[in-house]
């Protein structure tokens, strides 16, 4: 195929970008426009059930972006054709250690790379699509990163952000 030519690009993420149609003078802002490169990261996931793109950002540059799957050198879901969480009837949410995304979610997948790459993620922003939720391991690894802010892009298109050292300060265990 002629490397100029994207006649296997996919339709419906085409259609989909179609909706978009900024005119020079409107512009997304940057949280909406890094939260729209989360989503396209977010169709490189091998998960049957969520597709979930991250990208870091520092200095508005693109640090690193991540999505979830399973680990490098394992077998993911869509080569084995089928997940082990539906066909063991696990709900959403509980039990993530029996997932093989497991440790590879799109949050800890884009700090990896960051880190393997030597991008330090100390002040940087973490943009996300694809959960109702930031699983608490997640939270702890972005903590940890010393990302500063998180900004969430919900399935009905709102924006919701997050100041990790005032919002997360307290563990979602606490009462």
């Amino acid at each position: 195929m002629d490397s100029n030519s994207l006649s296997d690009f996919p339709s419906e993420l085409f259609e989909w970008c179609q909706q978009f149609p900024y005119q020079t003078q409107q512009r997304p802002n940057w949280d909406q426009y890094f939260c729209l490169v989360a989503f396209i990261v977010s169709r490189r996931s091998s998960c049957f059930r969520e597709k979930v793109g991250a990208v870091i950002v520092k200095d508005k540059d693109i640090i690193s972006s991540g999505y979830n799957g399973a680990p490098t050198p394992q077998k993911n879901c869509l080569e084995l054709g089928e997940c082990y969480r539906d066909k063991h009837n696990i709900l959403s949410g509980t039990q993530l250690e029996l997932c093989r995304a497991s440790g590879s979610h799109a949050e800890s997948n884009s700090i990896a790379l960051a880190a393997k790459n030597g991008h330090s993620t100390q002040g940087a922003t973490l943009y996300l699509y694809g959960h109702t939720f930031i699983c608490n391991m997640c939270r702890g690894i972005i903590a940890n990163s010393h990302i500063k802010r998180v900004v969430h892009l919900l399935r009905d298109g709102s924006l919701q952000a997050y100041d990790v050292s005032k919002d997360w300060a307290k563990n979602i265990l606490d009462p």
